[in-house]
């Protein structure tokens, strides 16, 4: 069965599309959650950059043995990863769209302050463009929740059938 990575920019819906694939019974994963992560100096500078556990994840990788699973998450060394999955979903959205969801969410506060909408929108501009050419596909999430999970779980299957 798929190993699935969900990627893409702060409000593009990983989350989301998390949350209905673990109520469907699918395996998921948030990797911004529970210590898949760890912050790392960057070099010349007083930024951390956020970075997967590389034992972590090729430890969950190595054990998993049957069923779809899906992670999430946006981090800096992921490509590292990408021979592991057997997809790269790219959920993407245009960046005032992102922006409205940020100043909704309930669940996260992240995104509210105008120092943080700035940096979404640069990180849209710098970022996304470096995940795309990585991405097995990219699903635009303008489009209802059902809509693009049915989207996700195609991929998965098509992946999981194709061994």
């Amino acid at each position: 069965m798929a190993v699935v990575l969900l990627t893409g920019m702060s409000g593009a819906g990983k989350s989301t599309v998390l949350a209905e694939l673990a109520r469907a019974g699918h395996a998921v994963l948030d990797t911004d959650v529970g210590g898949w992560i760890e912050r790392v100096p960057v070099p010349g500078g007083s930024e951390h950059e956020p970075l997967w556990r590389a034992d972590r994840i090729t430890a969950l990788l190595d054990a998993h043995g049957g069923g779809h699973l899906f992670l999430a998450g946006t981090v800096a060394n992921q490509g590292r990863f990408y021979a592991r999955f057997d997809a790269v979903v790219l959920l993407s959205a245009p960046v005032d769209v992102l922006l409205a969801r940020m100043s909704t969410r309930t669940d996260n506060p992240f995104g509210r302050t105008a120092a943080e909408r700035a940096e979404i929108a640069r990180d849209v501009a710098a970022v996304e463009p470096l995940l795309r050419p990585g991405a097995t596909v990219e699903i635009d999430t303008r489009r209802p929740v059902d809509e693009v999970v049915d989207a996700v779980l195609a991929v998965a299957h098509a992946c999981g059938a194709s061994g």
